[in-house]
Order: C-alpha cells, then sequence, then structure tokens
C-alpha cells in the first residue's frame, strides 16, 4: 500500500518534488552565474558594491520563512539545538583550517576555505534535511541559532584561525555581519509577525528570489578574481570537497556520539556540512582578498549538489525505530 507521505497527488509529495526540483535546479543556476561571471568579469565585477546589500536581500527573505514558533524547539528540545550549533561552529572552521594546511593553501585562499567554516549553516540544509527525512524543524532551529550568532562568533573564530595568516577585521566583521545578517533576519521575522497574510502571498516566490540573488552574488565574487580562477580552480574544488564531506561525517558522528538518534545525527550531518557560503563569499571580498571569496562560491555550487546526495543516500536507507520509540508513536 501507498502511504500517504508518498502518495502521488498528496500535499506531501507535491512538496517533495518541489524541494527535489529546488535542490536540483538550484546549483546548476549557480554554476551557470559563476561561468557567466568568469567569461565577463569586466561588467560584472563593477558591481561590487551590491555583494553586502544583496546578502541582506537573502537573509531578509529568511527572516521572512521564520515564525515565532520556530524557537520553541530551543526551549522543549534544547540538547540537539545546542550540540547541532556547537557542532557548527567547532566543526567547520577546524576541520577548514585543517584542510588548508594539509592542502597548504596560500594565505589568501586558505581564509577563504576557513572563513566558509565560520559562517553559519545555510538555509538550504533545511530543504536538504527535509528530503532526507531528517529532523525539518531541528534544522531550522540550529539555522536560526547559528544565525542569530553569526556576528559573535564568525569574527572570532576567524581572528583566531585566520589572523596568523592575514591582518582581520573583527571589529568591522562583526558590525557586517549585523548590517547584512542580524537586522535583516530579525525585520523579516517582524514583518512576518505583522503581516502574516502577505508574507503567505508571496513566500512561494521567495525561494527563487534568493536562488536569483545568490547567483548575482556568485557571479560578482567570481569576476573579481576570473583571472586566478584557472590556476587555483581545481585546488580550491578540492578544498571545498574536502571540507564539505568531513563536516557531514564529523556532523553526523558528532551527534552519535553525544547520545542523539538516528535522526537527529542526520540532521546535524546536513547542518553541519551546508554552510552559508554566500555570506562567506561577502565578508571574504570585503575583508580580505577577491581571491579568498573564491572558496565560498565554489562551495555555493557544490553543498547543494552534495546535499541532494546525501538527502537520497538518507532517503533510502529508513531509520528503524526502537521499541520505546515505536510505543510513542
Amino acid at each position: 500500500m501507498t502511504s500517504a507521505e508518498t502518495r502521488p497527488g498528496s500535499p506531501t509529495a507535491r512538496e517533495d518534488r518541489s524541494a527535489r526540483r529546488a535542490v536540483t535546479i538550484f546549483p546548476i543556476l549557480v554554476l551557470l552565474a559563476g561561468v557567466l561571471g568568469w567569461a565577463l568579469p569586466g561588467p560584472i565585477s563593477s558591481q561590487s558594491g551590491l555583494i553586502n546589500p544583496l546578502l541582506g536581500v537573502i537573509m531578509f527573505g529568511m527572516g521572512l520563512t521564520l515564525t515565532l514558533p520556530d524557537f520553541r524547539l530551543v526551549l522543549t528540545r534544547p540538547m540537539p539545538v545546542v550540540l547541532g550549533v556547537v557542532a557548527q561552529y567547532a566543526v567547520m572552521p577546524l576541520v577548514g583550517w585543517g584542510v588548508a594546511a594539509a592542502l597548504g593553501l596560500p594565505d589568501e585562499l586558505a581564509a577563504g576555505v576557513i572563513l566558509v567554516g565560520c559562517v553559519p549553516g545555510g538555509t538550504a540544509s533545511n530543504v536538504v534535511a527535509y528530503l532526507a527525512r531528517a529532523d525539518t524543524a531541528l534544522s531550522v532551529a540550529m539555522t536560526s541559532v547559528s544565525t542569530l550568532l553569526a556576528p559573535l562568533m564568525t569574527p572570532l573564530l576567524t581572528l583566531w584561525l585566520v589572523g596568523e595568516r592575514l591582518p582581520v577585521d573583527g571589529r568591522g566583521m562583526a558590525v557586517t555581519i549585523l548590517q547584512i545578517v542580524l537586522v535583516p533576519v530579525v525585520l523579516g521575522l517582524v514583518v512576518r509577525t505583522l503581516l502574516p497574510r502577505l508574507v503567505r502571498a508571496v513566500l512561494p516566490a521567495m525561494p527563487w528570489l534568493s536562488v536569483t540573488v545568490i547567483c548575482v552574488v556568485v557571479a560578482i565574487v567570481v569576476s573579481l578574481s576570473a583571472d586566478q580562477l584557472i590556476e587555483a580552480g581545481l585546488v580550491v574544488a578540492l578544498a571545498v570537497v574536502l571540507h564539505n564531506a568531513l563536516g557531514v561525517l564529523l556532523g553526523y558522528l558528532f551527534g552519535r556520539v553525544t547520545g542523539q538518534g538516528e535522526v537527529s545525527a542526520r540532521t546535524m550531518a546536513i547542518e553541519v556540512g551546508m554552510q552559508n557560503s554566500g555570506l562567506a563569499s561577502g565578508l571574504a571580498a570585503t575583508f580580505f582578498t577577491p581571491a579568498a571569496a573564491l572558496p565560498g562560491a565554489v562551495f555555493s555550487v557544490w553543498h547543494n549538489l552534495s546535499g541532494a546526495l546525501v538527502a537520497g543516500i538518507f532517503r533510502n536507507r529508513p531509520v528503524r525505530l526502537g521499541r520505546a520509540a515505536r510505543s510513542q508513536r
């Protein structure tokens, strides 16, 4: 018998097809945007001043998707949220530092890889968690909390791990993150709370607006270092693949070692491995060099492709609930 969860024509099946379409099309569009930035660096790089405002638009869109009940999980089930955020800000920064050291990356590229690890989780992780039949509510809570902590954690971790390679303006980075992350997210949440009907009407278009804006950001970032892309492209791609894969693996293991169930561990794997790489690119371009923004741009493409792969693997491995868990259902 076909379950309600997968029955064709059911709301869940429609949502499933929509989510799969987004995960499939998004990396293709971002890749095309990168190619465009590389092919037309002159006119596109002249728009570099738009990077941070565009990131603010993306984060405002994230705020519109949030509701106050999304944060209820922090109070009702604080342990997996806390553990997930701890893993987010411990695993990815240190793995980024380790990958950069192991590959002997130049300081600019190393700073970019490490910065990708120091930013909060990306909102695409919520879609992947849904596809993987992980805990979507937990994924949203982890993304939200790690994003709210970004003005503090990202500058501190970057100063610690990148400061020995390049000068880091920690205070300036904190102020920038407040401006382009925290303020837009809170503003979006407030608008969602005050104007719920209006927001619900525009929500179906928000993912595609976010995709469009991210593509523009990636095109600009790539255009700023188009001359270095051919030379550094392969080593940056290798660093990104290693960083992402180790993040997913260690996120999952961290969940299991700390006593979380299989579903929570899968959620942590996805949440830890997928980063707000658009933010990393913007910060790298602002506070370091155009070359330092390349790892974030490549990560934007790769973590969506790998996320779809991870979702497929998890989805085809049903979670076997224990007797106690089954009795609670």
